[in-house]
């Protein structure tokens, strides 16, 4: 209700302006209290199950990076791409709390980086599992971003036309729902 006050407020001051007014139901977000703040889940009364996430990354590169692809990896002077971006991302994974301020700390079972080369686009898989009361979507989209950001960071002396073009969730097991994208 808090966050609707201030909402209404805000568009009182602009009320010569066409504004469409949209009240959320604050239960719907699983982050804010009954005041509509930001909250941690309270995940004490869950269940532990199995819970394991896929996470992908697409990173589009353009041809003087693509180029350099020698036996599925790229070698620069920092070392090894590909390996270099599978520690960061499986490290990031296992730091999401510290980055993603709502999320449980968490103790991954297993985390994996897998880096496919399709044409001039990379797909960076992200698997993260875990036996918990909380699930690891964020672990696995963070481990899958940092990888993606990682091959940028060590191939942009080659070219900054890189581009990191989509993140997203691939399936999820365990929790309430189980979930894949078709």
């Amino acid at each position: 209700m808090a966050v609707q006050r201030v909402i209404l407020k805000y568009l009182e001051r602009i009320s010569n302006q066409e504004v469409n007014i949209y009240i959320f139901n604050m239960s719907e977000f699983s982050h804010l209290d009954k005041n509509g703040l930001a909250a941690m889940v309270d995940v004490s009364e869950k269940k532990i199950s199995q819970r394991a996430a896929i996470a992908r990354s697409i990173v589009v590169l353009p041809g003087e990076v693509a180029e350099k692809l020698v036996n599925g990896d790229i070698q620069t002077k920092k070392g090894s791409v590909f390996q270099t971006a599978i520690i960061a991302g499986i490290m990031a994974a296992k730091k999401t709390s510290e980055l993603i301020p709502l999320c449980h700390p968490i103790g991954l079972d297993n985390c994996k980086i897998d880096i496919q080369v399709h044409q001039h686009e990379l797909w960076i898989d992200c698997t993260a599992a875990i036996t918990s009361k909380t699930g690891v979507e964020m672990e696995a989209l963070v481990g899958a971003s940092i990888a993606a950001l990682t091959v940028y960071d060590m191939c942009k002396a080659l070219s900054h036309d890189i581009v990191i073009k989509e993140t997203k969730l691939v399936e999820k097991t365990g929790g309430k729902n189980d979930y894949r994208r078709t």
